[in-house]
């Protein structure tokens, strides 16, 4: 799996769940990101913004 924003590859763990997180959309679209982008976009608004 590949962050949406920075392109970079986020992690798995051995069950293959992402150490990112996951942000929905107004459609209802899942987007992953990593922990470094996380950290520099704080609120919702701003991921969306963007993606």
């Amino acid at each position: 799996m590949k962050c949406e924003i920075c392109k970079n590859k986020v992690g798995e763990t051995f069950l293959n769940k992402p150490l990112g997180t996951y942000v929905k959309d107004e459609k209802g679209k899942k987007h992953i990101l990593c922990f470094e982008c996380q950290k520099k976009l704080k609120t919702k608004e701003e991921i969306l913004k963007h993606l």
